[in-house]
């Protein structure tokens, strides 16, 4: 009997030692020095209270359009997506020729490299250069050419556009799984009733799919709270603050020496992420076909 109740706890131990090591403890200690004035400049660190916290939700700073910035971003992208996702799920679950293949393409992006997708997009995107723009004007639409990156009005959708064709694919994974476990007994039983194919998807697709949903949307949402590769890659943060999110401050502030302000920034994400993860899940969780 003794054994049976340490074998289980045998095999968790190394997990559990590199979960406190390499995420809660850190995570701890992030959360501590918000609340102190730790920088490169200065050896002695001093408690300051909400003071950091303060600050980042004063008007006389620039987090809070950081912070706007990473929840626009994030809603944003998480709704294309998963409307896409859902989208191309349905339509490759349907009897089309080569439906494998499609997937294959559409899921394709999803395994390059986020560096390499930003370099690449960075170059096509080019105002002088960039393909996109030669294309334009070779054919004749040379008053839609821009400077996509550049530009206050177009780098932040340019940067949703190209997350959202790397990303879509993935979720389009996860929805066909769900799909594919619905009955089909339902299928059949909407069609005696006379069910159209937009019937079928309202009545039958979605409420089974709901838990897919579910998890689409979290982890989008998680994701999109996080991000910082693809903006980091295509603009820097620029022009100006137009494109900067919660971490690529984070990863400024730390640069710059301002250990304190990157905790701070990165405390409130983290607890940002985790509050709406759960919210969204509790939601849904009413709401689901059992």
């Amino acid at each position: 009997m003794n054994e049976k109740k340490i074998y289980p706890w045998y095999f968790m131990t190394g997990a559990v030692l590199l979960f406190l090591m390499l995420f809660l403890i850190p995570s701890m200690m992030g959360i501590f020095y918000s609340f102190t004035d730790w920088n490169r400049y200065d050896d002695n660190v001093n408690f300051v209270g909400l003071k950091n916290f303060q600050k980042v939700f004063s008007g006389n700073s620039n987090y809070l359009l950081f912070i706007k910035n990473t929840l626009a971003f994030t809603v944003i992208s998480t709704f294309v997506k998963t409307v896409l996702a859902l989208a191309l799920a349905i339509l490759f679950t349907e009897k089309i020729k080569l439906a494998n293949l499609h997937r294959a393409i559409a899921f394709a992006p999803q395994v390059m490299s986020m560096l390499v997708v930003g370099l690449v997009f960075k170059a096509m995107l080019h105002p002088s250069t960039g393909f996109l723009n030669i294309f334009l004007r070779a054919i004749g639409l040379e008053a839609l050419t821009r400077d996509w990156l550049g530009s206050i009005d177009t780098a932040f959708g340019t940067i949703i556009c190209v997350d959202v064709w790397k990303g879509v694919g993935y979720g389009m994974v996860i929805f066909i799984a769900g799909l594919q476990a619905i009955p089909k007994e339902y299928y059949e039983a909407a069609e005696i009733d006379g069910a159209g194919f937009w019937a079928k998807v309202g009545n039958v697709m979605i409420p089974f799919l709901l838990p897919t949903i579910t998890v689409n949307i979290v982890l989008s949402i998680s994701y999109g709270l996080r991000v910082f590769d693809i903006v980091y890659v295509l603009t820097n943060g620029g022009p100006g603050y137009a494109t900067d999110v919660m971490n690529t401050v984070v990863f400024s502030e730390f640069s710059s020496g301002n250990y304190a302000m990157g905790s701070t920034v990165a405390s409130l994400l983290a607890l940002l992420t985790l509050a709406v993860s759960i919210a969204i899940t509790r939601t849904a969780n009413r709401k689901e076909v059992y």
